[in-house]
Parts: structure tokens; sequence; C-alpha cells
């Protein structure tokens, strides 16, 4: 996705009161986004790789560590390679960090909330 001034993705997870919150926060600026609801549609390895860079963060970097499908997986193991991890992602969207925002002006996982200002025109 190469977003315009005005487009804006999210990432969101009905459930999560942080993503509504996020949610709400876009919305409040006037701008309704694409909201992406990933544990139904989960991003591709491409997308994961491009949002991953964008971000400048690793694979391990995007994971949700608690919960037990984390230690059930093996993926709290440092020699745990990216690819392993990539594939978890992929097959439960679940260890996502989320939301993930996507605009023009950059892609964060917005924890805190406040995150997302950065990334609004």
């Amino acid at each position: 996705m190469t977003p315009t001034e005005q487009d804006v993705a999210i990432y969101h997870n009905t459930a999560c009161a942080t993503s509504r919150k996020v949610l709400g926060m876009v919305r409040d600026a006037g701008i309704e986004p694409r909201v992406i609801e990933y544990l139904k549609t989960p991003p591709s390895r491409a997308d994961l790789q491009t949002m991953l860079k964008a971000m400048g963060m690793t694979p391990r970097q995007l994971l949700r560590k608690n919960g037990k499908l984390f230690a059930e997986l093996g993926l709290d193991d440092p020699a745990t390679g990216d690819a392993v991890i990539l594939d978890a992602l992929q097959s439960h969207p679940v260890l996502m960090e989320r939301p993930i925002v996507v605009s023009a002006k950059g892609t964060a996982v917005c924890r805190p909330p406040e995150k997302v200002k950065a990334l609004l025109p």
C-alpha cells in the first residue's frame, strides 16, 4: 500500500481497547481509515515484511509475548529465527502486536495510542 496524505489503514482488533482507542483517534481527526481486522484477514508475509521494514522492527519485536500461545510455539526461545516467527504470525495473527497504523507519514505499532498522532496529516 502506498498511501496518499489522507489514506490511513489500521490493523485492528475489535476486542483490544488500545486498538479501539487508536481507531477513534483517527476518526476524530476527520479520517475514515481502511480498517483491516487482521484476525479475520491476516497480512501476507510480504505485507508483514514491508510493515516491519517501515517500522525498523524485527519479527520478534512485533510479537505479543503475553498469552500461552507465545510459549507453546517456542517463540520465547531466543534461537527461534525470523522465518519461524513470520510463519507463526501468519498462522496465528493474534500473536501480532496491535494496532498497526499505516499512513503516508509512516507505519507504527500505536502503543501507547498517542503514537498515532505522528502518523496523521
